[in-house]
């Protein structure tokens, strides 16, 4: 049997990504719904749709700053205004004169009406007069104060806005599922909503196991390894919207690292363990999630799943709250691809975010690249839309074991598990990443 076969074989024996997300998601549920103050809902997904409880514009205001006035008293059909003699090098040869009745400002909430041949001084947000239906911009008059020289005339309707013009009392504002942006907490705060309905932000507890690991601020040496994990992914965490936490780093111990779990329900909603996960002699973590007490299976199973980098993924659920535990590998490229194909979903259902997985498009092919058979390879990458339509991508050297790849992609190159070659041309699934550059 040649080496290919053989591999092919191995990888038979896998169980297919596609397979292991679905058997993984389904035991997962969105977090129980919180009543949250408005100013704290940022970030978040509702969990219940959102209508206006009152219109938006609240009354008929002002959108800039000018004169109220009515329209047929500008435009000549009145019987109020004054004509005058235009400046030199106005169109029309005219202007119009009204009288300034008054002021009005955000503040002002005593109805006033106009009355023929005059205007009131209005800033924007200032509420309308009764019978106004235009505003003249301040730019367009030579600003008077007692009277005003109107030098253009805008079209009826210039300048004002009416109660409930953008956003009626009843209007579906969002739906359950939504993330709550910026903007739409000003549309909710505008609106007169106070509370709202959202799925919490997960706690996520992050922990890196190894009596090899060491910390951050030195280098590695031989029977030494920097933990990078727990910090990349703690960043990771973040970046979906959890409130991550970093434990830090767990010998392999097998007490040790069943209390530190347990201590760590109470304040976790999925706990993420990097580390440990193959079948080598230094793989604690699965030996001990694994093992079988009283007869019944352990708390996590883990399954070597059809990807690349890492094909060793761990799920189950620890303590008497029985919190969601992701397994994953300790190399640092394979446990942010793990993240990226395990974890990250699993914190976006939980939160109640949709979709759970990154949005994907199809590119053009830059460069030929090779894959291992049977497994679904991530590969770091570069993405970019080419003019006149569509997306080019070109994957980045060292292959996705390379954190400075990984440092570097705006997106994941998505090889199929059938594919060993992608001819340089031809089309490719690519995952777009979060990138704020």
């Amino acid at each position: 049997m040649t080496a290919t076969a053989d591999a092919e074989a191995a990888a038979n024996e896998l169980t297919p990504l596609a397979d292991y997300l679905g058997s993984v998601l389904r035991r997962l549920r969105a977090l129980p719904p919180l009543d949250l103050d408005l100013t704290q809902a940022h970030g978040n997904v509702l969990a219940e749709d959102v209508v206006a409880p009152h219109s938006f514009p609240a009354f008929d205001q002002a959108a800039v700053d000018g004169y109220a006035a009515r329209w047929e008293d500008i435009s000549g059909g009145g019987r109020g205004p004054s004509y005058v003699p235009a400046p030199s090098g106005t169109p029309g040869g005219r202007t119009i004169r009204l009288n300034v009745v008054g002021d009005l400002g955000a503040a002002s909430w005593r109805p006033v009406r106009l009355t023929p041949g005059s205007c009131f001084s209005v800033a924007a947000g200032a509420p309308l007069p009764v019978a106004a239906d235009v505003v003249v911009p301040v730019e367009w008059t030579d600003q008077g104060m007692a009277a005003v020289e109107i030098f253009r005339t805008p079209k009826r309707g210039y300048g004002v806005r009416r109660a409930g013009e953008e956003l009626p009392a009843g209007t579906l504002l969002a739906r359950a599922g939504t993330y709550v942006s910026p903007a739409l907490v000003a549309v909710f705060a505008a609106t007169g909503i106070g509370h709202v309905v959202v799925r919490p932000s997960p706690r996520v507890v992050i922990v890196a196991t190894g009596d090899e690991l060491v910390d951050v601020g030195r280098g590695s040496q031989p029977g030494q390894v920097v933990d990078a994990n727990s910090h990349a992914l703690t960043a990771a965490a973040a970046e979906v919207g959890a409130l991550a936490y970093r434990v830090g780093i767990c010998d392999d111990d097998p007490e040790g690292l069943r209390g530190l779990l347990e201590d760590q329900t109470l304040r976790a909603d999925l706990i993420i363990t990097t580390g440990g996960t193959g079948t080598g002699p230094g793989d604690m973590v699965r030996r001990i999630l694994s093992r079988r007490e009283g007869g019944r299976a352990g708390p996590v199973t883990f399954t070597d799943v059809a990807l690349y980098p890492g094909t060793a993924l761990g799920f189950g659920t620890v303590g008497a709250e029985e919190v969601p535990v992701v397994c994953l590998p300790g190399d640092p490229g394979a446990a942010l691809i793990g993240f990226e194909v395990l974890a990250r979903p699993a914190i976006q259902l939980l939160a109640g975010a949709e979709p759970v997985f990154r949005p994907s498009v199809r590119a053009h092919l830059l460069e030929t690249v090779s894959s291992p058979a049977g497994l679904r390879e991530f590969r770091p990458a570069h993405v970019a839309e080419r003019r006149g339509g569509g997306y080019t991508v070109q994957p980045l050297s060292g292959g996705p074991f390379t954190l400075s790849g990984l440092a570097e992609a705006n997106g994941l190159l998505v090889l199929g598990e059938r594919v060993t070659t992608a001819a340089a041309g031809s089309t490719v699934d690519v995952l777009l990443m979060d990138r704020r550059r």
